[in-house]
């Protein structure tokens, strides 16, 4: 941790919905004027898209059918640790960009599914991550421990696949089936890679569907907000204004000392009334430590 350069991470896996987070994240740096390096967990991929298909061949080829984004083989762990303990230190890091598609590959002049070359990190108030890899720990390497904010966003699991299955049907053209095979060759990796960060984190958001999700494979939609509760668990809930978050989210309670529950449609407006005062403490912390 930083009081200099301070680093929030947002970890959730594949489906969970980690980019609908940033996009509030984002509204709260623009509203405030926080200047933030948004780095996102494509970047570290060990591979390309057509780099790791042809990976992926190869790993089945010799027995393998475990490999997959989640796990330390196919990714840039030891890099990632690198860029937040620069950033910690130094308030800089490299990092580059991962261009899924044709809209965003256009101003590179590259192809869809490529990375751009390696860049120092312009001059930021802090660093803003969001990927499969925000807390992890594996061997040598621990990202989590130059977070000053870690979040995990973690649907309860049949609905994380059900959002997996429309997302990756509906803009990549995948069968049901081809998600399915990717979903069971996550699954070690998903254990041992991706839910012990949950363990880590300083707030997580479970967003929990009121609707029959028994079967996610024959799922004909997503359930929608309405239709869900979020579960927010503080590791330390000491802090916390509950009764002004009860006040503010109607419909809301507590279910552990820990643990508020608000109504799916509330969430975007809990994560701006928890996190804006989180940011903003950061932020002013950051600039008394730069006044000394």
């Amino acid at each position: 941790m930083s009081a200099k350069h301070p680093i929030i991470s947002i970890t959730g896996s594949s489906g969970a919905g980690t980019t609908s987070v940033t996009r509030t994240f984002q509204n709260i740096f623009r509203r405030e004027g926080v200047s933030a390096a948004i780095i996102e967990g494509d970047s570290f991929h060990r591979y390309d898209r057509q780099a790791m298909k042809r990976a992926m061949v190869e790993q089945e080829a010799a027995g393998n059918r475990t490999f997959s984004h989640f796990g330390d083989e196919a990714n840039l762990f030891a890099e990632l640790e690198d860029l937040f303990r620069s950033y910690s230190e130094t308030g800089t890091g490299r990092s580059r960009k991962y261009l899924h598609d044709h809209d965003e590959a256009a101003p590179y002049k590259q192809d869809p599914g490529t990375f751009t070359a390696w860049e120092t990190l312009a001059p930021s108030e802090l660093l803003f991550y969001e990927g499969l890899h925000g807390g992890v720990v594996s061997g040598q390497v621990d990202v989590a421990r130059y977070c000053d904010l870690l979040i995990g966003v973690v649907p309860v699991i049949n609905l994380e696949w059900i959002q997996k299955i429309h997302r990756d049907k509906s803009t990549r053209g995948y069968s049901t089936e081809a998600v399915t095979d990717v979903i069971l060759r996550r699954m070690h990796e998903y254990v041992h890679f991706i839910c012990p960060q949950f363990t880590r984190t300083h707030i997580n958001f479970q967003r929990v569907p009121v609707v029959d999700t028994s079967d996610p494979f024959i799922a004909r939609t997503i359930p929608t907000p309405d239709e869900s509760l979020v579960v927010i668990r503080f590791a330390n809930p000491r802090g916390i204004d509950f009764p002004y978050l009860l006040s503010m989210l109607h419909d809301s309670f507590m279910s552990r000392a820990n643990t508020l529950v608000v109504p799916g449609g509330k969430m975007e407006l809990a994560m701006q009334l928890i996190f804006t005062p989180m940011i903003m403490r950061l932020v002013e912390r950051r600039r008394k430590a730069h006044e000394r």
